[in-house]
């Protein structure tokens, strides 16, 4: 079993980090494989609707969403986690995110979902539902923990000293890690719940 998690914040040290990094020591205890990969300071592009992907399978700029995308595909969970810019998530991940999910072809049901945010003060709860909308339009279902997942700190390191925030983190990955191990134990039994044939419809007819 294998949890991937991005950093979207560009400091590769900072308090997104030491969050995830608080959850990956409990995935560790729980056997659960983890990987974290900082993409905040990367240059990605938002996606241009160009549908390409609809054709390949894949995005048409060849940058870390492609790659990302597999490593997606053969993981059992998903965590994402996001500074507070303007009471939402940096613009960097929001890009990769829409792109990953959008050009993705393959299945997303019962992966599990989860996302962090930091930040020094407010925002948190806004840029948390932004994120989490990314897992919900997928069938993916969503760890919790015990109060919004979220450290606060301004300067890196500081997210130290919030010990309700990170005893959040570890909360959510002892949530997420029974989760994870309880979806494998049901898909074994019972198989993926039936989906039936998506239905379209517009507003405007």
């Amino acid at each position: 079993m294998k949890v991937l998690m991005i950093n979207g914040s560009p400091r590769a040290n900072g308090n997104t980090a030491l969050a995830l990094q608080e959850m990956q020591k409990v995935f560790q205890e729980e056997g659960i494989e983890s990987e974290i990969i900082q993409i905040g300071n990367r240059d990605i592009r938002g996606c241009i609707a160009c549908l390409s992907c609809a054709k390949t399978g894949k995005c048409v700029f060849d940058d870390p969403v492609n790659a990302i995308a597999e490593k997606f595909e053969k993981c059992d969970g998903l965590v994402v986690g996001s500074p507070v810019y303007y009471a939402s998530a940096n613009a960097t991940l929001v890009a990769l995110l829409t792109r990953l999910f959008y050009s993705t072809p393959f299945d997303k049901t019962m992966k599990v979902g989860a996302s962090v945010v930091a930040a020094r003060r407010g925002g948190l709860s806004s840029t948390f539902d932004e994120l989490n909308k990314f897992f919900t339009i997928s069938g993916m279902p969503v760890a919790s923990g015990q109060y919004w997942n979220s450290v606060h700190g301004a300067a890196p390191g500081e997210a130290r000293e919030d010990e309700e925030g990170l005893q959040s983190m570890r909360t959510l990955a002892r949530n997420m890690s029974f989760l994870i191990k309880s979806i494998a134990l049901g898909k074994e039994t019972y198989g993926l719940p039936q989906r039936e044939p998506f239905c379209r419809t517009n507003f405007i007819r």
